[in-house]
């Protein structure tokens, strides 16, 4: 069961993904954002546990992050809103989970011999892995540095989840509409930083990717 799932990794973690990114356009988005965004995570986290089926050295410290973080999760719910430990713990588990996913995805999708369908779905998987990891970096900027990003919406003193997000993926891809704008050099930093990477990507594993499928191509 877990090797058929294994074969369709990269569609069922960019179904996930793609799902969290843009499941308001389908139902309330204060309704999503309060009972569907949590668990579309925890899809997200199982889908991604699949990347490391075949790696049990990766998948235990994996499980050990997950772990990690929906204890924090649960603590901060439940137990204590405003532990600064606790919010550190759950912000740096899942940053971490996230950059781990990301470097996974990366590095299988740059080994592929062969480059069909599932590979192109593991390669736009990968970019939007990146705008999660950058997401969880302004994240916590915000978290430990408050108004950091003007043109966010004030949430009970809570920072603007949904506007950084936002943010993060504009950022990556480089658009800018600037009605969000880094206003810290902190801030101004991880802004070049999501461009630059989110440029290196494009230019350089996209074209890698490219490359094998018009070798492969060529050579069938």
């Amino acid at each position: 069961m877990v090797d058929k799932l294994h074969t369709y990794r990269f569609e069922i973690l960019l179904i996930s993904q793609l799902t969290i990114l843009f499941g308001e356009l389908f139902f309330f988005g204060e309704w999503f954002e309060e009972y569907l965004s949590q668990p579309l995570f925890l899809i997200n986290f199982l889908a991604g546990i699949l990347l490391f089926s075949k790696h049990r050295k990766k998948i235990t410290a994996i499980l050990i992050l997950l772990a990690t973080a929906l204890f924090a999760m649960v603590w901060e719910q439940f137990v204590d809103h405003d532990s600064a430990v606790v919010k550190a713990v759950r912000l740096f588990s899942l940053y971490l989970f996230y950059v781990i996913l990301t470097l996974e995805l990366i590095l299988q999708v740059w080994q592929a011999k062969k480059v069909g369908k599932n590979v192109i779905y593991g390669l736009i998987s990968g970019y939007i892995s990146l705008g999660f990891v950058v997401f969880f970096v302004c994240l916590s900027i915000e978290t430990y540095h408050p108004n950091s990003f003007q043109g966010l919406q004030s949430l009970n003193g809570k920072p603007d989840s949904s506007g950084l997000l936002y943010y993060s993926y504009i950022t990556l891809m480089t658009i800018g509409y600037g009605d969000i704008v880094p206003s810290t050099v902190l801030a101004r930093k991880a802004a070049i930083f999501t461009g630059m990477v989110g440029q290196f990507y494009l230019v350089i594993l996209t074209a890698i990717i490219v490359g094998k499928y018009i070798n492969q191509r060529n050579t069938a």
